[in-house]
């Protein structure tokens, strides 16, 4: 995805900052990230509080293979399919990604 296509899917949150990561990049907003894209797919931070809205909705969670083969779960997930077609459902998850942000604890 392009900055553009960035920007476009978070307007219902406000202005995004567009950071280079691990090969992809990392969208911030007032400083807190709350997505990630890799590999064309954007990824939105959720937590136990949100995550079983994205699960309820078909989202699927980032994992990878960590060391010793075991799965690894990040606490990011897709968008659900619906949001892309609806700027006001995007506006929603976009939302609940910032909110798991504002709750993580402090580095």
């Amino acid at each position: 995805m392009d900055r553009i296509d960035i920007e476009e899917l978070f307007a219902g949150l406000g202005p995004v900052e567009i950071r280079r990561m691990f090969g992809g990049k990392g969208v911030y907003h007032r400083g807190l990230i709350v997505a990630i894209e890799l590999r064309g797919d954007m990824l939105l931070k959720a937590d136990e509080v949100s995550a079983p809205a994205f699960e309820a909705a078909g989202a699927r969670r980032w994992a990878y293979e960590g060391r010793k083969g075991k799965a690894v779960q990040m606490p990011y997930w897709s968008i659900p399919e619906d949001a892309f077609d609806d700027p006001d459902q995007m506006a929603g998850w976009v939302r609940l990604a910032y909110e798991a942000a504002l709750r993580a604890p402090a580095k």
